[in-house]
């Protein structure tokens, strides 16, 4: 076959030490244990309780793994695209840093800003880089430090946001594997219900957005939960129907970590097995561009050559989408 495509060849991942359990989140707001895990099936998530540790941090500390994995030499990385909404900073992009860090010296790096979804933005944009033949190694990240974003006053924010970071490798492939299809949408009238309002060119930094807390995610959680299962659901039969599928036919789903009620009904929506579509919201709450990395990470064993998977996710903006990926080889260091 002529035609290439970009396969995931490796998998990093990271995740702080320290978990924030419901528990703990008990003595912090005025919620229980019960009422977090049946309106959201998250029992802990674990926070860069460091506060020296950056986003470009953590994601070093994933490229490491995969590296440590993988056996890649870091010079041989042609770019990185980090999916992130918790740059280090507004000025400078989080991804040079990083390839600072991990000693990517020839690789040019960029960051990707498409909050919950960025990580799947990302991704389509690795692998268009690869497809033009240019580029034989392309790092995709995603990462996010969302307890530095997050109010833990807020009872209805604060107990759905975790810390972490997930890499994977894309490479070139002639054999009908990788990457085949992408569906992605947006629409900006989204962003009053979800965002972090100050900081930004449109509402800049000063005492009053501090004291009213506006530097903090703020969400209408109604509005999202309805969007977001009416656009993964709506992305997900696209791409199926584009490409004559079914989902009898898909092996996996591998969807966005927002919230567990979501999932199960993105998943019957789609008519997909329970048992089909992966699931560790539980350990790591939503971690926004790392849950979909961190989920592969996390079963990198459960998927064998030729699984047909399909990945979703929905995040501020509004932005969502599918894609929808054919499973090939992963790099093992005796390699």
């Amino acid at each position: 076959m002529n035609t290439t495509h970009a396969v995931i060849t490796a998998i990093g991942g990271y995740v702080p030490d320290t978990v924030l359990d419901n528990a703990a989140l008990e003595k912090m707001v005025d919620t229980t244990n019960e009422w977090i895990v049946a309106r959201t099936g998250i029992k802990e998530r674990r926070i860069a309780s460091d506060p020296l540790m950056a986003t470009s941090d953590m994601t070093v500390l994933a490229i490491k793994d995969l590296i440590e994995k993988s056996g890649i030499d870091p010079l041989e990385v042609d770019c990185l695209v980090l999916a992130t909404s918790t740059p280090d900073r507004l000025l400078a992009p989080t991804a040079v840093t990083v390839c600072e860090k991990a000693g990517l010296q020839n690789a040019f790096a960029f960051d990707l800003n498409a909050a919950c979804s960025g990580f799947l933005y990302a991704l389509s944009t690795g692998a268009a880089l690869v497809e033009t033949g240019r580029y034989k190694k392309v790092l995709v990240a995603g990462t996010d430090k969302m307890s530095s974003i997050v109010n833990y006053e807020d009872r209805n924010t604060c107990i759905l946001f975790g810390d972490g970071s997930g890499v994977v490798l894309l490479e070139p492939n002639h054999e009908g594997v990788g990457i085949q299809d992408n569906i992605f949408r947006t629409d900006g009238k989204g962003v009053q219900f979800l965002s972090v309002p100050a900081g930004g060119s449109a509402l800049g930094s000063n005492e009053d957005t501090v004291n009213q807390k506006q530097h903090f995610v703020q969400q209408d959680g109604r509005t999202v939960f309805k969007n977001a299962i009416n656009g993964m659901t709506t992305a997900c039969k696209d791409v199926l129907e584009r490409n004559s599928l079914t989902a009898d036919d898909i092996d996996w789903v591998v969807p966005h970590q927002a919230n567990l009620r979501i999932i199960d009904a993105v998943g019957q929506n789609l008519g997909v097995d329970k048992d089909k579509v992966k699931v560790n919201i539980e350990r790591y709450g939503n971690t926004t561009a790392a849950t979909l990395p961190l989920c592969l990470w996390d079963y990198q064993a459960d998927f064998k050559p030729g699984d047909k998977i399909l990945f979703t996710a929905f995040g501020a903006g509004f932005t969502w989408g599918a894609s929808l990926a054919v499973w090939g080889n992963l790099r093992t260091r005796q390699n």
